[in-house]
């Protein structure tokens, strides 16, 4: 039956584990767990990297929901704090809604500090009402909430009354 299978027989008595597959000796041992300790450590850097990779979702969800005209669902994006101090009319709402967006494009990024970002994005608005089209520029400032682990937009909604 061995034959059939094509398998080498078994030793008996010796213990087959990493040690032995692999050949190394205690030292190797130690250096591998050394080793791995280390990239555990490192791993705490990663979450920079989340952090990154969270404000970029977010950003593009941002941008994605105003490309949508969906200015209603867009105040999730902002701050909190901002929307208690600068709370949004009906008012407010009905202008964002004689609105339609046409482009959103990000014009740069400007340097800011850790936990910061801010950007500048073009906006071409058409207004329903004349179909005539104008661009706003929309200087966003972003910040990283690290209790909630969430981007917060604390410029509010794009100033639609820019070239007015």
């Amino acid at each position: 039956e061995r034959a059939f299978r094509r398998q080498a027989p078994r030793r008996r008595g010796r213990r087959v584990g990493f040690r032995r597959m692999t050949g190394e000796s205690a030292p190797m041992r130690r250096l591998i767990a050394t080793l791995s300790l280390a990239a555990v450590l490192l791993l705490g850097g990663c979450a920079s990297d989340r952090q990154a990779s969270l404000l970029e979702s977010t950003v593009s969800a941002y941008g994605a929901t105003l490309r949508w005209d969906d200015f209603e669902s867009a105040l999730a994006f902002v701050d909190p704090k901002v929307l208690a101090k600068h709370p949004m009319t009906k008012f407010d709402l009905a202008r964002y809604a004689q609105v339609r967006v046409s482009t959103y494009d990000t014009q740069g990024v400007l340097p800011s500090p850790p936990g910061e970002y801010r950007q500048i994005v073009s906006i071409g608005l058409i207004n329903r009402n004349t179909q005539t089209e104008r661009t706003i520029l929309d200087h966003q400032t972003w910040h990283y909430d690290a209790k909630a682990k969430k981007w917060w937009l604390e410029s509010g909604l794009p100033d639609i009354t820019q070239g007015e």
